[in-house]
């Protein structure tokens, strides 16, 4: 037991750090190629954060652990918009002005709701693998057209201008992304495996792991990224950040857990944690959206104490359920 939680908080620090050095690489390198600064933090910088939960799925999907990929696809997003916008917010109210942003809202909305329906039967198919994965070239394309279209009055793009570094060295930025890479890999197999083995000495499932401790961890370039976005004022990367992120675990990290490794699913994820989920993602869009005619909205600090506590309750709820589970 004490083996697999060493294995967990080491493999959950290595994966931390090894996604900061892949965004720095694949940030570097995008600019050295001379890609906008607009379509590197829309596409590159939200896949390298989102790079934790697809090759974690990745791995636990392979081995056979589709729990594991489903919940951390799920757990992630809840944990994104709940936790790491929930802290964020406590630290520094959030105000969007993006129009970006109002337009990525809406559509990881109709994704969540799509993705509901094909899951509904219970089934996670490599169909259903297939067309999420299409989907989401489908978002990269969309999203790389609207930086190009995108006025250069929109607070996103001076807001990356300020965050993606700049003349690094294309040689610096390879080593960077490869080195990145490969303890992402390392790291995944590491927290995986130590993740089954806590699952199998407390009788929990694999699904309720990887909706716990592995979408916390999975989560946490998320929550470091939005907290020094917000510090420094950048309030449109700190959400956007998050938005992004929950397009790619989505569509990329259930698609992939699906491709690998097909197979039914507990239902409790479309009538417990799929809810959820939805259920912040429109008050999220409300609050981003604002209720005035200037498309602006706050997240206030007593938003943020709303959206920490319900983490806190659902993280709880799960754990006695589990618990109970284990002892029946």
């Amino acid at each position: 037991m004490i083996t697999f939680s060493i294995a967990v908080i080491a493999g959950l620090l290595l994966l931390t750090w090894s996604a900061d050095r892949f965004v720095a690489g694949a940030a570097g390198l995008a600019q050295a190629m001379g890609v906008s600064t607009l379509i590197i933090g829309l596409t590159i910088v939200a896949f390298g954060t989102s790079a934790p939960e697809m090759l974690v799925s990745a791995v636990a999907a392979w081995q056979g652990n589709s729990g594991i990929a489903i919940g951390n696809a799920i757990g992630s997003n809840i944990a994104n918009m709940a936790l790491v916008l929930g802290v964020t917010a406590l630290i520094a109210p959030l105000t969007v002005h993006s129009s970006t942003l109002s337009r990525e809202f809406p559509l990881m909305l109709v994704i969540m709701l799509v993705t509901m329906a094909m899951l509904w039967n219970g089934e996670l198919t490599r169909i259903d693998g297939v067309v999420l994965l299409s989907g989401m070239m489908a978002v990269a394309l969309w999203t790389i057209h609207l930086a190009r279209t995108s006025g250069t009055d929109d607070p996103l793009i001076a807001e990356y201008s300020e965050e993606i570094p700049k003349a690094m060295p294309r040689g610096r930025a390879w080593l960077l992304l490869i080195t990145g890479l490969v303890l992402l890999l390392a790291s995944s197999r590491i927290l995986v495996w130590g993740a089954v083995g806590i699952a199998h000495s407390f009788g929990v499932s694999d699904l309720v792991i990887g909706l716990t401790i592995i979408a916390i961890g999975t989560s946490l370039p998320e929550l470091a990224a939005s907290i020094a976005a917000a510090r420094k004022g950048e309030h449109d990367i700190a959400v956007g950040n998050v938005v992004g992120s929950n397009l790619f675990n989505i569509l990329a990290v259930l698609g992939i857990a699906g491709t690998i490794g097909p197979g039914s699913f507990d239902r409790m994820v479309l009538l417990r944690d799929f809810p959820l989920m939805l259920g912040l993602a429109i008050a999220l869009y409300l609050m981003a959206r604002g209720l005035n005619h200037k498309g602006e909205g706050t997240i206030e600090r007593w938003a943020g104490l709303v959206l920490t506590s319900t983490f806190l309750a659902y993280q709880a709820g799960l754990f006695y359920s589990a618990a109970g589970a284990s002892a029946a």
